[in-house]
């Protein structure tokens, strides 16, 4: 398939099966409008990785990826990736001999980490997967951009950027990010089976941006979806926590239930309509709290720990459980303030979207309870031990026994200010001494 070139090999052709929509095709500049959202062509590390590139071989390096094209989508880019026909340890040797920072954070596969102003951006050598098991890929390196594009997974995803703002697109993205569509490049089934991610990350890229979904690439997510067993639940959870993130993850919810992949993921019986309840309400619903809409406690628990949650991410999404099961519509203004106190306002925000989507209030319930939320700080107890202490009670169990009164008290009377827990206090104190 190649020559053999010292460090690499230079492939020639079209190394993938499927991959034969992609063409060399010119490079071409900018549209005027879209120059805008290209801003962070200036932005000075970014210019200091490319200089750096550059300094080794003019013209090796083009961004790639995701910030080609949510700037195309007229998104603001969160990470930029740069792809160069430099070998790794030729960018490695380029980017230290300018003085930035390197990290091999994945060198197998010809990436490395370029680290200006405490910024990281990733180099990756231009590349084919020679071979693949469904999870992984063996790789080759190439200086061909259209042998690198011919490996991606979606059109949208093999736009390339040169640093003097010209587009190369030898797969098509650039009418699909018009289009709003997310195709894979050449066969889907043959895309999906050399990584099976490919699938989940069908559902969320669509999700994203798209109004429907392509119709060949979600029939091979369905014909292939048993092959997901082969993918590590860490993979898993880490793209399906993008999912749920989503504004619109129901959208692709909906269509993952449909065709039974949602099934393979997580065999538990999940409550759509719960779920899109939540992103209705709060479209930046996080995924622990998505994962109480869809599957309550018990189903959540098993979900969660496939999802691999953190510890306070599992903490999130059982707190947001329990805490609605303490929701009513009728909860007046007292009501909300124990609330308030006892889970605080996160967590009485938490509690109120959860029990909005299960169906315990409505969503002018719902409304009314976080405009109460928002109105005011949730009250404060100012009385600790050590007042209690200091007011002449030795330490041991009844200083507890004490303030556990006191709490109470102040509760009952609706959170009264701090002159009346200090009164409070005294009359528990006094209590003890009859």
């Amino acid at each position: 398939m190649g020559a053999d070139c010292g460090h690499f090999a230079v492939l020639r052709g079209n190394p993938a099966a499927g991959a034969a929509r992609v063409t060399e095709v010119a490079l071409h500049p900018l549209a005027e409008e879209e120059r805008a959202h290209f801003s962070w062509l200036e932005a000075a590390h970014l210019k200091a990785v490319i200089a750096a590139l550059d300094a080794a071989e003019p013209g090796c390096a083009r961004f790639v990826g995701g910030c080609v094209r949510d700037s195309l989508l007229g998104d603001v880019p969160k990470d930029f990736d740069v792809a160069t026909t430099l070998t790794p340890e030729a960018a490695t040797a380029a980017l230290k001999a300018a003085g930035l920072g390197v990290a091999p954070t994945g060198i197998d596969h010809g990436t490395v980490t370029a680290i200006t102003e405490h910024r990281g951006v990733e180099v990756t050598t231009l590349r084919a997967d020679v071979s693949t098991d469904g999870r992984r890929a063996t790789v080759a390196f190439t200086r061909d951009w259209a042998v690198d594009a011919s490996r991606r997974d979606f059109t949208v995803n093999a736009i390339y950027l040169t640093p003097d703002a010209k587009l190369y697109d030898p797969a098509g993205g650039v009418a699909d990010v018009a289009a709003k569509r997310v195709r894979f490049i050449g066969a889907p089934e043959e895309r999906i089976r050399e990584d099976y991610l490919r699938i989940l990350r069908f559902f969320r890229f669509s999700a994203r941006f798209c109004d429907s979904f392509d119709t060949p690439g979600l029939a091979a997510c369905a014909a292939l979806k048993d092959g997901m067993n082969q993918l590590s639940a860490e993979r898993i959870g880490a793209e399906m926590s993008g999912v749920l993130s989503l504004p619109r993850a129901s959208f692709a919810l909906e269509a993952m239930q449909a065709s039974g992949v949602l099934a393979e993921v997580w065999a538990a019986d999940p409550d759509l309509a719960a779920a899109a309840r939540m992103k209705n309400l709060e479209p930046a619903a996080s995924a622990p709290l998505m994962l109480a809409a869809l599957y309550g406690e018990e189903g959540g628990a098993g979900v969660g720990r496939r999802l691999r949650l953190s510890n306070a991410e599992k903490a999130m999404r059982s707190g947001a459980l329990k805490g609605a099961a303490s929701i009513a519509p009728a909860m007046d203004e007292a009501s909300v303030r124990e609330r308030l106190y006892r889970l605080g306002r996160d967590g009485f925000c938490d509690a109120i979207l959860t029990a909005a989507a299960r169906g315990r209030i409505g969503e002018g319930d719902y409304r009314r309870l976080k405009a109460l939320a928002e109105a005011a700080p949730p009250p404060h107890f100012e009385i600790s031990g050590k007042h209690v202490v200091a007011a002449g009670v030795a330490p041991g169990p009844a200083v507890s026994k004490i303030l556990a009164a006191v709490e109470a008290r102040w509760i009952a009377e609706d959170f009264p200010p701090q002159d009346r827990q200090k009164a409070i206090l005294g009359e528990e104190i006094a209590k003890t001494d009859q």
